[in-house]
């Protein structure tokens, strides 16, 4: 499973638009045929961080959601709300196999 942990860390006034975005984003990436799991978290202590888990079955699947339309749209509209540019940290998946 090829996992990607994106740290994200957002403008103050930009957090419950951040959200909205985000949950668009989520609920047609878990749609996508090689999606495993698309999890948005929030820091407990800093409302402005967020760790997005994003699991496919491949790297190629995982190629493929950045094509999508609404990554795309996810893109752009988040742009402006970055407090700092996110980080992907590519993890491999071990279990659930």
């Amino acid at each position: 499973m090829h996992v990607t942990l994106v740290h994200v860390r957002v403008k103050a006034d930009s957090v419950p638009a951040f959200i909205e975005a985000t949950r668009a984003n989520h609920e047609s990436s878990v749609r996508e045929p090689g999606n495993r799991r698309f999890d948005v978290l929030q820091a407990p202590d800093d409302p402005t961080r967020f760790v997005l888990y994003e699991a496919y079955a491949s790297a190629a699947d995982a190629a493929a959601h950045k094509q999508t339309a609404h990554y795309a749209a996810w893109r752009d509209a988040v742009a402006e709300m970055m407090a700092e540019p996110r980080r992907g940290e590519p993890m491999h998946g071990l279990f659930p196999a």
